[in-house]
């Protein structure tokens, strides 16, 4: 049975860091992409970032120049690196898997329980 177990949500202040784990297991066959979707209330689920099978990672542009996405193949683990955090950044974040690379598009197929990441202003 596919698992992805996820850490290092919590509180965090204006301008503070958090860190994202995700670490997968008991899949079949092998990982090609990881990414990480967001999910705010009174707003659709957004997918923040995702990394490729070759390591090429990509950003939502409400992201991009905070968040680093990254990840440790041969512990089937990805991190997200939350940096200068917003108050609308606050969300449930989830982790997700793909068997496909990631390439041209992302399609998770597997999901998280999801951690929550507040933001207070």
């Amino acid at each position: 049975q596919v698992q992805l177990v996820e850490s290092g949500g919590g509180w965090v202040q204006t301008g503070g860091s958090l860190r994202l784990s995700c670490a997968a297991s008991g899949s079949r066959f092998p990982i090609k992409a990881m990414g990480w979707y967001r999910q705010a209330p009174g707003r659709q689920r957004e997918l923040v970032a995702h990394i490729t099978s070759s390591g090429s990672p990509n950003y939502a542009g409400s992201v991009k120049g905070r968040f680093s996405i990254s990840r440790d193949n041969a512990n089937n683990t990805a991190y997200l690196q939350m940096n200068s955090l917003k108050p609308e950044d606050t969300a449930v974040y989830y982790c997700t898997l793909s068997y496909y690379t990631g390439s041209r598009y992302y399609r998770p197929d597997f999901w998280g329980q999801g951690a929550q990441v507040t933001v207070s202003s």
